[in-house]
């Protein structure tokens, strides 16, 4: 009789245990919450997207770069081509993409492209792309430099290293250098799915350099998008299941610092900076339930979300687009130039609007 009572005593804690689990990942992922259509003017899509344009980022002549058909085990594919880095001219009123062309000894047709940043050598203006990679589910980064006359990008290198092991993105602040943010601690899909369920903020950032790679920045519940500031002194990291924006010091040794954190109320995944206001643009997912689900009768939704200001104590946190998945599934970036927004998706299409500040 004693050993049936502890017995019981243990499944009723296990249940109260795993009650408690679920209510608490149901907050996390913001299950309840519904969106009120908040549209731009003059909205449609970009021809040709059709699988996804997961990040974007853009060089100040308005070249856009767009990393697409991003492949994973838990998202819907359109395509089973491989992945494509496109690029974007947001001056041509024509708004036509064109795919670049990969040269040099780089494997094509494993090319799965994730988080993309660009850096400028001040040296000689070369543009640099660097892109995560994941090739049969593995995490790597790709090491590219643009060269615009032929809209080509001349393969220089691969990086791998085993604290490179669940790259979401990157930004670049070298020809070889950079931060990465590692979304998931574990690399077994089951023990990934216990990371979130137990509330474990074990994801980190990384810095590598060929000198250095280490561990600068931990304690995420879910470290999806990472860019840096216009004057290159703060890194912001989107900490997803938190709903917030972490702000950290770059200090002398990289080793960073923590500054502050900004409330977002969404899911937010990577962060463009504007160069010039230095403000904040977020591809936001408003409910991770469906995104889990991905039902094409109730689909995720889509949301921007700019912050002002973020180094004040003060910022300013704005909604500028909100949509029920009617028009938009599963927004994961938003950048702006011109005048014009450019909404990506992980999986679906890709979006540009007439932008009203």
């Amino acid at each position: 009789m004693g050993k049936l009572a502890v017995l019981s005593l243990s499944f009723a804690a296990l249940a109260v245990l795993i009650g408690e689990r679920v209510i608490t990942l149901r907050h996390l992922i913001l299950y309840h919450r519904e969106l009120s259509q908040n549209y731009l003017p003059n909205c449609h899509y970009v021809e040709g997207i059709e699988c996804g344009a997961e990040d974007i980022t853009i060089l100040e002549n308005g070249l856009a770069f767009l990393s697409t058909c991003v492949k994973h085990p838990d998202l819907p594919s359109y395509s089973d081509d491989p992945g494509k880095i496109y690029t974007l001219n947001l001056l041509d009123s024509k708004i036509k993409i064109k795919a670049t062309n990969i040269k040099g000894d780089f494997d094509k047709d494993s090319f799965n492209p994730h988080g993309i940043s660009l850096y400028t050598d001040d040296k000689d203006g070369a543009v640099y792309l660097f892109v995560v990679n994941h090739p049969q589910g593995k995490s790597q980064v790709e090491i590219f430099r643009y060269d615009e006359d032929e809209n080509a990008l001349q393969y220089i290198k691969t990086i791998k290293h085993e604290l490179l092991h669940n790259v979401n993105d990157i930004v670049a602040v070298g020809t070889e250098s950079f931060y990465a943010t590692n979304d998931h601690y574990f690399t077994n899909g089951i023990l990934k799915f216990v990371e979130p369920f137990l509330s474990l903020p074990w994801c980190d950032v990384v810095y590598y350099s060929p000198q250095t790679v280490q561990v600068v920045a931990g304690g995420f519940l879910l470290a999806n998008g990472i860019n840096i500031s216009p004057d290159r002194r703060h890194l912001y990291v989107a900490d997803i299941l938190k709903h917030k924006i972490v702000v950290l010091e770059i200090q002398k040794n990289t080793v960073l610092s923590h500054v502050k954190e900004v409330d977002v109320g969404s899911l937010c995944d990577n962060i463009e900076v504007d160069r010039e206001s230095g403000d904040l643009w977020l591809g936001c997912h408003p409910n991770g339930l469906k995104c889990v689900f991905h039902d094409p009768n109730d689909p995720p939704g889509s949301e921007v979300i700019r912050i002002e200001n973020i180094l004040s104590e003060k910022p300013r946190v704005t909604q500028l687009y909100s949509d029920d998945g009617s028009v938009i599934v599963a927004s994961s970036v938003a950048t702006q130039y011109g005048g014009k927004l450019l909404i990506g998706t992980v999986y679906q299409k890709a979006l540009i609007c007439d932008l009203k500040l």
